[in-house]
């Protein structure tokens, strides 16, 4: 679907150490500032149980997970909406994902250099957060400048309300509320879609601890908390060093290691889920002898929108969608054993898709 999660958050915070576990790519993760200079975008694999249990059921020739986008966004520093450090091109590379996730260093290192001289979670997320502000804050005062007198003499109503718009999120910017907290209208969003606005962006606070702290955290983790309850937002807490080792081990090694830590599931899994979710994103399934494969649809589409991500003669000739849940496919044991409890629907085009769905869909071109 083209969704794009952005890793941000200042230099030397273990960014381009976690997006190496994440992709298992072998991007430059150097002890100084600006070791990633353009963004770094790669792939991951959603994590989800029900594939196995589809596997198991179905015996197909291959399994398909579904997947999206991180990018490796370099670091930012205070200043960066005036330029600073390479600031107005990393800003830029930001606007153009659909989340953020922000890693926030919560260990002491003197190994390491921290670019602000020592660890401070909140601090780092206030520089960063302020930063977006900054830069939020050009973008509407820019277009101000430009619509609101001429909107005030012509009286006329789309630019008055694209002015009255502004000035609400202009206001709460100025008191260091984020764009993402306030609450808009189906019109609002339309408008406010086209300027990409960095803090309406949602956000997930990544808390990079060490080792030793990857079961009960820390002080600076729990400032971290704190501060994400505020505004509403998630905190994931990983150790990206503890993740990076985990990417290079195979599946069974990568299950004692965990059992080691005390952990049931790695950090990343748990980044990518809470990632997923948070940019709105369930999954369905279609299931046959050749292919079990996951499908990412946003919540809220409806059948035949979700068939056009197969193919696109899907959505213009949907006829029907031959719906199991998830649940009742493993109940029944498969989908024999699901249509003869009744439990297949047949779904139209105004079925809403749920998540965990397993689908057929029927179609005529």
């Amino acid at each position: 679907m083209g969704l794009t999660a952005g890793i941000v958050g200042l230099p030397n915070v273990g960014k381009s150490t976690l997006f190496n576990a994440i992709t298992k790519k072998n991007i430059l993760a150097a002890n100084y500032p600006f070791a990633t200079i353009e963004p770094n975008v790669g792939i991951v694999f959603v994590p989800d149980k029900r594939l196995e249990v589809l596997k198991d059921m179905v015996s197909p020739e291959r399994v398909v997970p579904t997947s999206f986008e991180f990018t490796d966004i370099a670091g930012l520093v205070k200043g960066a909406s005036k330029g600073e450090g390479l600031g107005n091109k990393f800003l830029s590379h930001i606007r153009e994902v659909d989340c953020i996730c922000e890693v926030v260093r919560c260990f002491d290192d003197t190994n390491i250099t921290h670019v602000e001289g020592n660890t401070d979670p909140i601090r780092d997320i206030e520089i960063i957060n302020l930063e977006l502000i900054l830069s939020d804050m050009e973008i509407i005062e820019s277009r101000l400048s430009k619509i609101e007198k001429k909107a005030i003499t012509t009286k006329d109503k789309d630019a008055l309300f694209e002015v009255s718009l502004l000035k609400k999120i202009k206001l709460a910017l100025e008191k260091n509320i984020p764009a993402r907290n306030l609450e808009y209208n189906e019109d609002e969003e339309r408008i406010l879609k086209s300027f990409k606005l960095l803090t309406k962006k949602p956000i997930i606070y990544v808390a990079n601890v060490i080792e030793n702290d990857i079961q009960s955290g820390n002080d600076y983790v729990k400032k971290v908390q704190e501060y994400a309850e505020r505004e509403n937002s998630q905190i994931v807490m990983l150790c990206a060093k503890v993740e990076s080792e985990l990417s290079e081990l195979d599946e069974e090694d990568k299950i004692l290691f965990l059992k080691e830590l005390g952990v049931n599931e790695s950090g990343l899994d748990k980044l990518i889920k809470a990632t997923y979710t948070l940019l709105g994103l369930e999954t369905y399934f279609t299931a046959g002898e050749k292919e079990v494969k996951a499908w990412t649809f946003r919540k809220g589409m409806k059948a035949p929108q979700c068939a056009g991500l197969i193919h696109s003669d899907f959505e213009k000739g949907f006829i029907k969608a031959e719906v199991i849940s998830f649940s009742d496919y493993q109940k029944y044991n498969g989908e024999k054993g699901a249509k003869e409890s009744g439990k297949m629907r047949l779904e139209g085009k105004d079925y809403i898709m749920q998540d965990g769905d397993i689908c057929v869909f029927r179609f005529n071109v």
